[in-house]
């Protein structure tokens, strides 16, 4: 059994100065959303009592599915890498950016240098990633291969839209069958959900239906994203039957009247008679200040081997209790 943790759109709460530049710019309205609003929603005491409770679960690995700044000052940087060592070693954790990650242009070794190992391949496939800037990267533990994808681009003020692009999709299809012959369980990580629910032109993956037309034939196991600030669980058609879609809410909002309260997930990856289950587990922020269980439910996909791609069933929920 591999036990997964996710945890989304942290937004990592810090000191937020801008310089006369910053005025001009897109930056400007990020920073009176987050005085006038957004510093009441996501609390850094709320984070920190995330990931307790997160680490006291004993997961094999961390992934973070971006946003983990919130208008991609340099100091954010700095300080979201202090948090993330906090949460783990590189080794430990992996992270993808989100599109507040991307929010204004700031140079590579003023931003993302600073996140760099927790976003880098495993040494032995550092070769299979040459095709795409960065991404996809591959980190395999155990019988479990986690795929990260960024979305993150800049956007006009207002808008929250990603893109993934044509090489990086290309390089990921390639990626994800190498992977599909090994018969590991495929985790790929984006922060832009590939389903756009209704009203949400505005922060939409623009190129999502090419990259679900890409999953349909190289196949996955599991797609993970956040962006949205609340749990979602969908699926999509796959070579081999249906593939899950799980997003996770925001790990640090407060328990704030419009607001979904911090949540994580928690997936136990395990190998069955039939390919794999997935034990979804998810624990969130209840009124007393405490993290509980608040949902169960089991998925059970295909195995992946060499001319079989991967399809997933979803089951009953099993439980709506909540546990401590």
């Amino acid at each position: 059994m591999f036990l997964l943790a996710h945890l989304s759109d942290p937004h990592v709460a810090s000191q937020l100065r801008l310089g006369l530049r910053d005025f001009a710019g897109k930056r400007l309205w990020g920073f009176l959303s987050w005085r006038l609003r957004r510093q009441h929603i996501h609390r850094r005491t709320v984070l920190d009592a995330l990931a307790e409770d997160l680490l006291l679960q004993h997961p094999d690995h961390v992934v973070v599915t971006g946003d983990i700044t919130n208008i991609s000052l340099p100091a954010e940087f700095i300080a979201a890498s202090h948090w993330l060592a906090s949460l783990g070693q590189p080794e430990f954790v992996s992270i993808i950016p989100g599109n507040h990650d991307a929010y204004v242009h700031v140079p590579w070794e003023r931003s993302w240098v600073h996140w760099d190992d927790y976003m880098r391949s495993d040494a032995d496939d550092a070769a299979a990633t040459n095709l795409a800037p960065r991404f996809p990267f591959v980190r395999r533990r155990r019988h479990v291969a986690i795929v990260g994808l960024s979305t993150a681009v800049r956007s006009a003020p207002g808008m929250a839209v990603g893109r993934l692009g044509a090489a990086q999709l290309h390089a990921t299809s390639l990626l994800l069958e190498q992977l599909r012959r090994q018969g590991l369980f495929r985790v790929v990580l984006l922060h832009h959900p590939p389903i756009t629910a209704a009203g949400d032109h505005h922060k939409r993956l623009i190129d999502a239906e090419a990259f679900m037309a890409m999953l349909a034939e190289a196949g996955a196991e599991l797609v993970l994203h956040g962006h949205d600030h609340v749990h979602r669980m969908r699926s999509q058609p796959s070579p081999g039957g249906r593939l899950p879609v799980l997003g996770a809410a925001s790990a640090s909002a407060a328990a704030v009247r419009g607001h979904v309260p911090a949540q994580y997930n928690l997936y136990r990856i395990a190998p069955s008679s039939r390919g794999w289950t997935i034990d979804v587990c998810i624990r969130g922020l209840e009124m007393n200040g405490q993290f509980a269980t608040l949902q169960r439910q089991r998925l059970t996909v295909a195995r992946a081997h060499a001319g079989l791609a991967g399809g997933a069933t979803l089951s009953a929920v099993a439980s709506d209790a909540r546990e401590g």
